[in-house]
């Protein structure tokens, strides 16, 4: 056993090291999705970890004269003006009503990063393919009705609650949610 200060602390990393289970973001079976789950208006929905590059407050927000509805405004984040898209607005047309605990998922996209408002932030979510609904259970359906459909590929069953996987990506390519002046 070493008695210098440092090469106990040098021992000790080097038995850890020896023995570091596999980190959860490292832990691959098949078949096993993993994102970020949230929830807009009574949808239970899921973007993936790649999808999400940060999860924040509701920052203060300027309103953008000019802009669609469900434009919120801009953010300074760290320095950097991010657009603050009303996301239940931009797919439903009812307007989200903000509150302290709100939320914001900060969403990569072609020419800068959006943040994107939610109602309720659920952490980490996995699913299996066990748990994945047929494309005609109507408690899944539900989850596809109306602008959804376009960015909700499948829906999963997980604590008697039916959740769908939304494509953020899909979102911020798409030309009307990129277009928000009116």
């Amino acid at each position: 056993m070493p008695t210098d200060p440092f090469e106990v602390l040098a021992d000790y990393e080097r038995r850890s090291l020896a023995h570091v289970a596999g980190l959860p973001e490292q832990i691959d079976a098949p078949g096993l999705w993993r994102g970020v789950g949230y929830r807009l208006g009574s949808r239970r929905l899921a973007s993936g970890f790649d999808e999400v590059v940060e999860i924040l407050p509701m920052p203060p927000v300027t309103p953008v004269p000019g802009a669609h509805p469900w434009m919120i405004g801009v953010a300074n984040i760290r320095g950097n003006l991010l657009p603050v898209v009303d996301l239940k607005q931009f797919l439903e047309g009812e307007r989200t009503v903000l509150h302290e605990s709100q939320r914001v998922l900060i969403v990569r996209q072609p020419g800068g990063d959006v943040a994107v408002t939610i109602d309720e932030l659920y952490g980490q979510r996995s699913f299996v393919e066990e748990q994945q609904l047929p494309a005609d259970d109507p408690s899944g359906a539900a989850l596809t009705e109306g602008r959804y459909a376009h960015f909700v590929d499948r829906t999963f069953r997980l604590a008697d609650h039916p959740w769908g996987v939304f494509s953020l990506d899909r979102l911020a390519r798409t030309p009307e949610f990129r277009q928000a002046a009116a």
